[in-house]
């Protein structure tokens, strides 16, 4: 088990720095700006191109395709997580992102 308590006598903090890279918030403005119904659409897009490609004697490519509908799913609840909060916390213009300490 660690001990905090040493860290804090000597005026050393353990928080992490916790903001947000250059290239994480590019990818995130540019993803904010299309709408969730997007992601969703591509998913269920990618089942009906899997289910056309399975009825036409094309397995390997539907189960190809197929894959591809989580992964949509969660970069489109990624999307929606960024909408609802945004950057984190430290770059919303409180006093660490300024570079100030208090």
């Amino acid at each position: 088990m660690d001990n905090y308590e040493g860290a804090l006598e000597t005026g050393q903090s353990q928080r992490p720095n916790r903001t947000e890279d250059n290239f994480t918030k590019t990818v995130e403005d540019y993803t904010a700006s299309l709408p969730s119904s997007a992601f969703l659409g591509v998913a269920v897009g990618a089942m009906a191109l899997a289910l056309v490609c399975q009825a036409t004697g094309q397995g390997k490519w539907g189960n190809f395709i197929a894959q591809w509908v989580p992964t949509w799913l969660i970069i489109g609840v990624y999307n929606k997580l960024v909408k609802l909060e945004g950057h984190d916390q430290l770059d919303r213009g409180d006093s660490f992102s300024r570079g100030y300490n208090s």
